[in-house]
């Protein structure tokens, strides 16, 4: 008998037969060992398992392995954008490429164990003649996002009149069964997402499944052993109030494994980076380093310490995707407005992605209070503020150097009473002159960052005024079209008239 699993995939559809399918050696094997087996394949190979899911590589990963190897359902237990239910899809790639099934069945009936009255009777009828199709990995996963109005028919099937009439078949006969999507999910992948939305009532429907494997249609006696790999995914229950997985459930599943938020800035540029979507005109004409990218990574890190920020409700990895591909947009925006070939992103450019931060966050009273725009400006600032001290001397205790405050010679110039417009959409010439108008300002950017050149330069030069503004050496005032930077007594001493929001500090 020949090694069916060493048969090519082309050779596979060459079999049309139960007859042919069982010379071949074919032996029907549960989705969970399939899983298994293929799994234990690719760690002796030394092959990735779930590509491109970064920052899981001690953790998750491990016990998404583990619970696989075990044969167990699974549960993704975390708060959003924690890549949960791309993890849940990559499991089809440990499925087989093609498995056989008996052609025409709406339950993916294993020709050598069938299920449905449809398959049996074929069986039956045809036996060793009985067509068979070939089912491809991609067809074998099923997705459900829980929502309070799935119902039981939708999930496991109901009695259906139209097919009992068409058939002229009393309604005791099981083929008026309508199968809901977890039976057309046997032998394959059945995902449910956010699992505490759905009714208790309904989740009481899959005790029997995850436990015994059958299921119950309307009083029918049908005893249906389903063969379905179960993942769900869910936030932690005291963030969600429209419900909880309830305990029996819970009980049935067998690994619960918890996801969290990258943990360094390294990881969430990988993340971003390869999940925004960047069109190749952007790439072409907007130039980045590596602060601005480190600064869009830190706006989420500061939001999930943020005391305006629902802790519980998490911060998405969607909230530095969509900054990131505004940052780029806003690059792009102002070298087409300006005539101009090519484009260094600024600091300007990192303030521009608010409308990306304001919808990604949840906040607590006293955020609402603050509104959500102003939650996003404390945010960016905070950033700006942790990745300064990461490239230039701390302010505060550069002011009793020993060597000398670097700082001296540019608040010296704005104390006496110099001001700097920086405006969003400058052309590049307009922006370098503003810049190089400030005494020691180009003269700290080549003693603490030599390497820097050009547009680099320039972007340093803008960073190190946002830097001393955030920490309280100068004054940044909003304009309607950029920024304006000035001494910080004369900041305090110049409040804004009565409903004129364009000079408001921040």
């Amino acid at each position: 008998m020949m090694d069916y699993r060493n048969i090519p995939a082309e050779k596979l559809h060459q079999i049309k037969t139960l007859g042919q399918l069982k010379a071949a050696g074919y032996q029907p094997e549960s989705v969970k060992q399939e899983l298994r087996r293929n799994l234990i394949g690719k760690l002796q190979q030394k092959e990735e398992v779930f590509p491109g899911i970064w920052g899981y590589e001690e953790t998750v990963i491990p016990d998404m392995q583990r619970a696989i190897l075990s044969m167990h359902h699974i549960n993704l237990l975390g708060l959003r954008g924690q890549a949960k239910t791309r993890i849940a899809r990559q499991m089809v790639d440990l499925l087989d490429e093609y498995i056989p099934v008996v052609a025409g069945s709406e339950l993916n009936d294993d020709p050598l164990q069938p299920l449905s009255r449809y398959a049996l009777d074929l069986i039956a009828e045809h036996e060793d003649d009985t067509p068979i199709g070939w089912m491809h990995r991609s067809e074998r996963y099923t997705e459900k996002l829980a929502t309070p109005d799935v119902s039981v028919a939708d999930l496991i099937g109901d009695a259906d009149p139209i097919k009992a009439a068409t058939l002229k078949l009393p309604y005791s006969d099981e083929r008026v069964i309508h199968f809901g999507l977890i039976p057309r999910s046997h032998r394959g992948i059945f995902v449910i997402n956010e699992l505490p939305d759905l009714q208790a009532r309904i989740q009481v429907a899959l005790f029997n499944i995850l436990q015994e494997g059958d299921i119950q249609i309307r009083g029918f006696k049908v005893r249906l052993p389903l063969d379905i790999q179960f993942v769900f995914t869910a936030n932690p229950e005291d963030y969600t109030n429209r419900g909880a997985i309830v305990t029996p459930l819970k009980d049935r599943i067998d690994s619960q494994i918890i996801t969290h938020y990258p943990k360094s800035l390294e990881v969430g540029r990988r993340i971003t980076q390869q999940e925004a979507h960047v069109k190749q005109e952007q790439c072409d004409l907007v130039q980045l380093n590596e602060i601005v990218r480190d600064l869009i990574e830190q706006v989420a890190f500061e939001a999930r310490e943020s005391e305006y920020v629902d802790a519980k409700s998490g911060v998405s990895a969607r909230l530095t995707i969509s900054a990131y591909e505004n940052l780029l947009s806003a690059a792009e925006r102002r070298a087409l407005l300006n005539g101009e070939d090519a484009a260094y992103v600024r600091v300007a450019d990192f303030l521009n992605t608010i409308p990306a931060v304001t919808g990604k966050v949840e906040l607590v009273y006293e955020g609402e209070q603050e509104g959500a725009g102003h939650v996003a400006q404390v945010l960016m600032g905070k950033a700006i503020r942790t990745e300064f001290l990461k490239h230039f001397p701390d302010p505060d205790k550069a002011k009793k150097a020993k060597e000398g405050n670097p700082y001296k010679t540019i608040t010296d110039w704005f104390g006496d009473g110099h001001t700097v417009d920086v405006l969003h959409d400058a052309p590049q010439e307009a922006y370098k002159k503003a810049l190089l108008k400030v005494p020691g300002l180009a003269e700290l950017v080549e003693k603490q960052q030599p390497k820097a050149k050009g547009n680099e330069k320039l972007f340093l030069m803008e960073f190190a005024l946002h830097g001393l503004a955030e920490h309280s050496q100068l004054s940044k005032n909003r304009l309607s079209t950029g920024l304006q930077f000035k001494d910080l007594l004369s900041g305090m001493f110049s409040m804004p008239s009565f409903g004129d929001d364009d000079d408001e500090d921040y």
